[in-house]
């Protein structure tokens, strides 16, 4: 199960961040109470001690005094009695009433699981090292953000526990090993030991098939605790299994499965089968345009067909790919309008679905890491101002598409390699809408983003990166009606920052005599 908090939400994480610093305050206000009362108890036995002092030099001469005799009824009688009340009154009852009703909000178990994975995603996606990630020097981060975004051992050592929870011994070794480099480097933990993570390490690396570097891990563990029970049976069983590696012949060849595996980083074959280049694409690699086809590729002022909005004052539109066709509209949407659909969208932001090939119907995916809502044109004018815009430009009718759909992409949010359209093996894919399949979709940037975040188009090599204010357009089906399977595409994982997009899907139903039928897929 993906967590629901997996994406690090800008906005859920920004008040979770107001709440931490609320108790923050609170926590200071406590101390502060704390060391008043040890202020006051401090000043009572000084002053105790003074007298005390003086008394015991010459008792029966002190009592002797009727004032004194009097004064020490007094303190034995009341004083000490108000000074144990103040000992034992409990200054913390205002940061724990705090506490406790803010904690309802808190993440669980789950979120904090989530956020890890986010981690390792980009770790894949970005070819980071560990080191990059622990001491937060990431591309497009703020020298600001870099200073408190470093890892601890604590917290290297806690990512490589989740990834072995997930049986994931490839990020389970890359993180136990960084936690080891900087315990190795000095850094101090009061939770986490060299022999706790070699342990792991060992571990890990023997199931990667590594027995060589498991005994070297296992000895080094010995030499810290020579008594590790556990370690002293890996010790011989693996260099038992070490003997027989060696007995094998040192030509045979690999097997296909322990090659692949290690090809592709410890991951599993779950994987999808275009990964490869999915990833690569959002690092800005492998993007299939040449500078003679880029030299094709313009820039204009367009108005459709001298639309009498745009005649006057024209849209500009770029070429983004000439194959398929994926234009982009610059200055098309106010930062105000930007902002009004933001707010419209927050409170009822949930995680995004998807439709399930099987059912028709819409349900969540652990590739869709997102959360969404949907917007319809009576909700407000400046939605229905979007819609009339969308039309104008496209030439196209709105009015049997999809509400507007508002994704937020927090660190880690991404939606893997999909179509929009409904393929021929899922004819119930948008029955439920009775307005035929998406024919286009049009992609709306609201925010721009610090690092990752582009929208890449795995079969033909495509990136667009995002950019405030800007749409890209493009036709999920030829003219014939026949999917245009060109347009795979995929949200990549936002590495810094977060990203604020808007999406409309336009279906057949309503474009007969705008975007006419052709016999053939190029017609």
């Amino acid at each position: 199960n993906v967590s629901s908090c997996v994406f690090l939400d800008p906005g859920q994480m920004t008040d979770l961040l107001f709440t931490e610093k609320d108790l923050v305050t609170s926590l200071k206000d406590y101390i502060q109470a704390e060391e008043n009362k040890l202020e006051q108890i401090k000043k009572w036995a000084d002053r105790l001690d003074v007298l005390s002092a003086a008394a015991m030099q010459d008792p029966e001469g002190f009592l002797g005094h009727p004032v004194n005799a009097f004064k020490l009824m007094k303190r034995l009688n009341t004083e000490w009695a108000e000074l144990e009340n103040l000992v034992l009154k409990d200054m913390s009852d205002g940061f724990i009433s705090n506490l406790t009703i803010q904690r309802q909000f808190f993440p669980n178990d789950e979120d904090q699981t989530g956020a890890a994975k986010a981690l390792l995603r980009l770790q894949d996606t970005y070819q980071l090292d560990t080191n990059t990630i622990s001491t937060g020097d990431l591309p497009g981060s703020s020298s600001l953000a870099t200073l408190s975004s470093v890892l601890t051992v604590d917290d290297c050592y806690d990512l490589g526990r989740v990834a072995y929870s997930e049986a994931d011994y490839y990020h389970t070794e890359l993180w136990m090993a960084q936690a080891l480099r900087q315990l190795d480097q000095g850094e101090t933990s009061s939770a986490v030991d060299d022999v706790t993570v070699l342990d792991y390490l060992s571990y890990s690396v023997y199931q990667q098939g590594a027995l060589e570097r498991a005994l070297e891990f296992t000895k080094r563990l010995l030499q810290l605790d020579p008594a590790h029970q556990r370690a002293n049976g890996n010790l011989k069983y693996f260099e038992y299994q070490l003997a027989k590696q060696r007995k094998v012949e040192v030509n045979k060849r690999e097997e296909p499965e322990s090659r692949q595996k290690r090809e592709m980083g410890g991951r599993s074959n779950d994987y999808l089968p275009e990964r490869k280049k999915y990833e690569q694409l959002c690092r800005g690699e492998g993007i299939k345009m040449t500078p003679r086809r880029q030299s094709r590729l313009f820039c204009r002022y367009y108005d459709n067909n001298r639309h009498p909005r745009y005649v006057i004052g024209p849209v500009k539109q770029e070429d983004e790919w000439d194959r398929p066709l994926i234009v982009r509209f610059h200055s098309i949407v106010s930062d105000k309008e930007m902002d009004k659909v933001k707010e419209l969208a927050k409170p009822r932001l949930r995680r995004a679905t998807v439709h399930d090939p099987q059912t028709g119907k819409l349900t969540t995916a652990h590739y869709r890491v997102s959360k969404s809502a949907w917007l319809g044109a009576y909700e407000h004018p400046v939605v229905d101002q979007i819609n009339q815009r969308i039309e104008d430009i496209t030439g196209l009718d709105v009015s049997t598409a999809e509400d507007l759909q508002v994704a937020n992409y927090g660190v880690g949010g991404q939606y893997e390699p999909h179509f929009d359209f409904g393929r021929k093996d899922e004819p119930d894919a948008f029955e439920e809408l009775g307005t035929g399949n998406r024919i286009a979709t049009w992609l709306l940037y609201m925010s721009d983003v610090q690092a990752g975040g582009a929208t890449v188009f795995t079969d033909v090599g495509a990136a667009v990166l995002p950019k405030k204010g800007t749409a890209v357009f493009w036709y999920n089906l030829f003219p014939s009606g026949e999917g245009d399977y060109r347009t795979r595409h995929a949200a990549c994982p936002v590495l810094v920052g977060n990203k604020w997009v808007s999406n409309k899907w336009i279906h057949e139903r309503g474009q007969e005599f705008r975007r006419r039928c052709g016999l053939k897929e190029t017609d």
